[in-house]
């Protein structure tokens, strides 16, 4: 379905994605301008890694919509399939940093975290696992809200929002069992 701009205002579903594309949208550049202040030249290195923690680290597609959105309104290409590149780019920017600049990783909580998921396959690439899951179901449920123009007729979403639910809910308790597990080892407790 091709996506007038008149919809973006007119629409309750696309005026919702639109409001979550300009909140993802402004956080992420007043982190990045945060991290540019804080931090130099590293702070637009940190925001990227960032945006790909937020890509590859959480089952909902918060960071993805960034590139995902723009390119559903103006070429009609649906989210669920531009979201494969955009965790290509995400992959390949961590494959970048892990080889040529792994220390960068240790400069915030956030990507220091991210650091410990990527260089630590087992267990802890359940996450992104789970997370890709969430991401790519979480999109499917978004394509449905640029196809239709209240909340009501999504169909899909009604349909398959307990699966949704489950993967978050088993993403939650991956989590606090890894953040649990990380906060027993600074005390050199291990479980």
């Amino acid at each position: 379905m091709k996506i007038k701009l008149s919809h973006l205002v007119k629409h309750e579903t696309k005026k919702h994605s639109l409001k979550r594309f300009f909140i993802v949208l402004t956080i992420l550049l007043i982190y990045t301008g945060y991290l540019v202040y804080k931090f130099g030249g590293d702070g637009f290195s940190l925001g990227i890694l960032t945006w790909t923690t937020f890509l590859m680290a959480t089952p909902i597609a918060d960071a993805g919509i960034l590139i995902d959105l723009p390119i559903r309104i103006f070429l009609s290409i649906r989210m669920v399939f531009t979201e494969i590149m955009v965790w290509v780019i995400g992959i390949l920017v961590n494959i970048y940093y892990l080889t040529f600049n792994s220390q960068i990783y240790e400069k915030t909580a956030i990507t220091h975290t991210f650091y410990q998921i990527l260089t630590h396959p087992w267990p802890n690439w359940i996450i992104i696992v789970i997370s890709a899951a969430g991401t790519f179901l979480s999109l499917y449920f978004g394509d449905e809200l640029m196809d239709v123009v209240f909340f009501h007729e999504r169909k899909k979403y009604l349909k398959h929002r307990k699966y949704f639910y489950i993967i978050v809910l088993v993403f939650t308790i991956a989590l606090f069992y890894f953040a649990y597990k990380y906060f027993l080892s600074w005390f050199g407790l291990i479980i």
